[in-house]
């Protein structure tokens, strides 16, 4: 009796002891350089911004306000929005967003790109509103990635809005999980931003007029 006791005990013990819990995957969208040739020297003078913008935060809905990698089963319920549960962004899309955004065009803008809490007065507001950002399985085997944003230029002096435009962009993913949905993502926003630097250059450059 005592030996089955005895073993009763290790038993229990050993299903009360620690699980392995797998380690959650922390993604960013990575230094790459964007094929574009918007972040060297020799950018064209059409991608050019002859005047000073500041860069609001990117602002999102309450279900993308966080930093789950988020996916939808098209087969299934598009309606429904999933998360992956061991990979994560390292901070929320809207915010990578907003810091690739700033990044890129400090390079290109000869009169300076800052954020809100700098406190400088600029000539025009860049605000943007992103809509979606997710992976779509049209099959349990067969996913692309979604990106959608509405960006909203603004003269600063009057507040009034220059220009306004949504883009919106859609690519298969390399492979069925997070790691395929982060690559193309990444690549999806950064096309994006090439378009949205386009944009912005041939707007205020309407606007201003020759300097």
């Amino acid at each position: 009796m005592k030996k089955f006791l005895i073993v009763a005990s290790i038993t229990v013990m050993g299903c009360a002891g620690p699980r392995t819990v797998a380690p959650v995957a922390i993604y960013d969208f990575g230094s790459q350089r964007l094929s574009v040739g918007v972040n060297s020297a020799d950018t064209p003078e059409r991608l050019r911004l002859p005047a000073s913008l500041l860069v609001a935060e990117v602002t999102a809905p309450a279900w993308l306000d966080n930093t789950a990698i988020q996916y939808r089963l098209a087969y299934d319920d598009l309606a429904q929005s999933h998360a992956y549960a061991s990979h994560r962004w390292a901070a929320s899309p809207a915010t990578l967003l907003t810091q690739r955004i700033r990044n890129l065009l400090a390079v290109i803008s000869d009169g300076g790109v800052v954020s809100t809490a700098d406190g400088a007065r600029t000539d025009h507001i860049l605000r943007i509103e992103l809509g979606e950002f997710t992976q779509v399985f049209d099959t349990p085997d067969q996913s692309r990635v979604v990106v959608r944003f509405r960006a909203s230029l603004i003269d600063r002096a009057t507040r009034s809005v220059i220009a306004q435009r949504s883009f919106s962009g859609e690519q298969p993913a390399p492979s069925p999980n997070a790691k395929g949905a982060v690559r193309s993502l990444t690549d999806s926003s950064d096309k994006l931003i090439a378009e949205l630097i386009g944009w912005l250059a041939e707007e205020i450059k309407e606007k201003d007029g020759p300097g």
